[in-house]
C-alpha cells in the first residue's frame, strides 16, 4: 500500500472515530437534558406549600418557583388581562389580593370563547397552582384590556397595587370549577447530572484528540516518506560520486 493510501486511511479512521464519539457527546447531552426536565417535572407535582410563607418581606422568594402553592384572598374583577396565543386561545389572568393587600396575578385559566368567560368569583377564596417566576415577551400585537404574556414588569404598570414576585396558573380543578380549562404552562428546563454532562465533554474531547491524533500521524508517515527518499537520493548521490573518482 502506498503512503498516500496509508495517510487517507489513518485520516478516514480518525474521522470515523471522532464522528462516533461527537455522537455518543450528543447522546450524554441529551441525557443531562432529560434528567434536568424529569426533575422540573417532579418538582411541579408534589404536593402544594403555602405561597405567603414563601415570599420573605423583602420581596425576595424561598426555593417554590415550579411548584405547586395555595393561596387566599379575593379576586379583583376590575383588574382582569386577557392573554391571546397564536391558536386563537385565551388566557384569563385576573388579580388576586391578598391579606396584607399585594396582588398574586392568578391565570384562571383559558378558553377559545371570549363570550364565555365567567367573572371571577367573589368572596375569600383558597386557590391552588403552579407558582412561576413570569414569561419572556410575546411578539404579537394586542388589543386593549390584553396583555402579551406575564411579564411581571409590565404588569406592573397595569395594575397599582404591589405584586408578588411571580404568578399562579390554576391547576385544572380550579381551572374548571371558574368554566375554563387549565391555562397552559412551560416549564423551565432543568439541571441535568453534572456526570452526564461531564461525560459528553470527555467525549468531545475524546473525538478532537483523536482526530488530531490521526492526522498528527498521517504527516508523521509522509514525513518518514519524504526523509527515506531524500535519504536514498543523497546515497545516489554520493555512490555516482564514488564512482566518479575512481
Amino acid at each position: 500500500m502506498s503512503t498516500r493510501a496509508k495517510q487517507v486511511l489513518i485520516v478516514a479512521v480518525g474521522a470515523v472515530v471522532a464522528l462516533v464519539m461527537c455522537f455518543l457527546g450528543l447522546w450524554q447531552m441529551q441525557v443531562f437534558v432529560d434528567k434536568g426536565d424529569r426533575s422540573v417535572q417532579a418538582r411541579a407535582e408534589q404536593p402544594p406549600v403555602p405561597l405567603l410563607e414563601n415570599i420573605r418581606a423583602d420581596g425576595s422568594v424561598a426555593d417554590i418557583y415550579g411548584k405547586r402553592v395555595t393561596v387566599s384572598g379575593r379576586y379583583l374583577p376590575s383588574e382582569q388581562l386577557l392573554i391571546p396565543a397564536d391558536d386563537g386561545s385565551l388566557r384569563v389572568l385576573t388579580a388576586f389580593e391578598v391579606a396584607d393587600g399585594r396582588v398574586v396575578p392568578i391565570v384562571r385559566g383559558e378558553t377559545t370563547d371570549r363570550a364565555s368567560i365567567q367573572d371571577a368569583p367573589a368572596g375569600e377564596r383558597t386557590e391552588t397552582g403552579l407558582f412561576l417566576p413570569g414569561e419572556g415577551d410575546a411578539d404579537r400585537a394586542v388589543a386593549s384590556g390584553e396583555i402579551g404574556s406575564v411579564r411581571m414588569p409590565l404588569l406592573a404598570q397595569r395594575w397599582p397595587q404591589r405584586l408578588t414576585p411571580g404568578y399562579v396558573t390554576l391547576d385544572a380543578a380550579g381551572a374548571a370549577d371558574q368554566g375554563l380549562t387549565q391555562g397552559r404552562v412551560t416549564l423551565p428546563h432543568g439541571d441535568g447530572s453534572i456526570q452526564n454532562g461531564g461525560y459528553a465533554l470527555q467525549w468531545w474531547i475524546f473525538a478532537a484528540f483523536g482526530l488530531g491524533m490521526s492526522l498528527k500521524l498521517a504527516q508523521s508517515l509522509g514525513a518518514k516518506e519524504r526523509a527515506a527518499r531524500e535519504e536514498a537520493a543523497a546515497d545516489a548521490v554520493r555512490a555516482a560520486s564514488g564512482e566518479a573518482h575512481d
